[in-house]
């Protein structure tokens, strides 16, 4: 009797372990997100979404993308739905709703006194509706670039305070840059000036390393000078990644963990082919195939 226990206690755990072996050995899938303005001719208003969504969304997972990041927010929708709704559309796709592109640029007065109250509240309603949708990143894709510094600081106080807000209800806030971010004002890079005098636990930065690239800086010397403050990046290239050869990817996949990169976005403003789906499936296959997610 007892040798017979023994016997099947052995068996079980060989069971087990084989078993483990090939749950170990079983591909990890890697994920990575889309920025819908890729595909704004297909989604990009209330009309073309409710018309497109369902196709544009299934096409888009299948390529092998995980979230998407929105880019088109007003007044409480997104593309023109409630929030909830949005995020119901893309889960029934087995899509994840992480990110959006949004901003509300400050009046001249709010510019001239530095106080800013008004636009706070126009941040009210687009973090709730935001929250809404399950997104955990807001980012601002771009702002009116001051010709001084003194404005520049007003902005770069602005976005702390919306950093504060977002951070308050469990969102994370950050800044993308184009390429005019690393022109000087007054002798003074406005990306550095942006790094410096922003509160790293309010706002972070999502690097379009190739608008980075476009405006003559180097993304993996912007990792090491500021560790930790890349929470997302723009995987981005003239057209499909890695078509150029411009921009340096294989460096940027070593220094992830310096920038302290959490998530990948993959964002085309412009399709070889004319198309769309082969474009976005070129750009998905190339990240499988790389080490750039793990």
């Amino acid at each position: 009797m007892k040798n017979s226990v023994l016997v099947l206690m052995s068996v079980l755990l060989l069971a087990a372990a084989c078993g483990q072996k090939k749950a170990d050995n079983e591909p990890v899938k890697k994920e990575f997100g889309v920025q819908l303005y890729s595909i704004r001719s297909v989604i990009g208003d209330s009309t073309l979404y409710a018309d497109n969504h369902e196709e544009a969304f299934k096409a888009l997972a299948e390529m092998g993308y995980s979230y998407v990041e929105a880019a088109s927010y007003r007044d409480g929708k997104l593309y023109g739905v409630d929030p909830e709704q949005y995020k119901a559309d893309l889960e029934a796709a087995g899509l994840k709703s992480l990110s959006s592109h949004i901003g509300h640029a400050l009046s001249p007065e709010e510019l001239k006194t530095g106080v800013f109250t008004e636009s706070l509240q126009w941040w009210d309603e687009a973090i709730a509706a935001h929250k809404a949708a399950g997104c955990e990143y807001i980012v601002v894709p771009s702002f009116p670039i001051p010709d001084n510094l003194t404005d520049l600081k007003t902005y770069c106080a602005y976005f702390n305070a919306i950093g504060r807000k977002c951070k308050d209800e469990g969102i994370a806030f950050g800044y993308h840059n184009h390429a005019h971010e690393f022109k000087k004002v007054e002798e003074t890079v406005v990306y550095d000036y942006m790094l410096e005098n922003t509160d790293p636990e309010c706002v972070f930065f999502q690097m379009d390393v190739y608008w980075a690239v476009m405006g003559q800086a180097a993304p993996v010397e912007y990792f090491r000078k500021y560790p930790g403050r890349f929470k997302m990046l723009h995987i981005k290239d003239h057209r499909e990644l890695g078509e150029s050869g411009m921009v340096g990817f294989d460096a940027i996949y070593k220094n992830i963990e310096t920038a302290g990169t959490k998530d990948f976005i993959v964002e085309i403003e412009a399709f070889t082919n004319d198309d769309w789906k082969e474009s976005l499936k070129m750009c998905a296959d190339y990240l499988i195939g790389s080490d750039f997610v793990e």
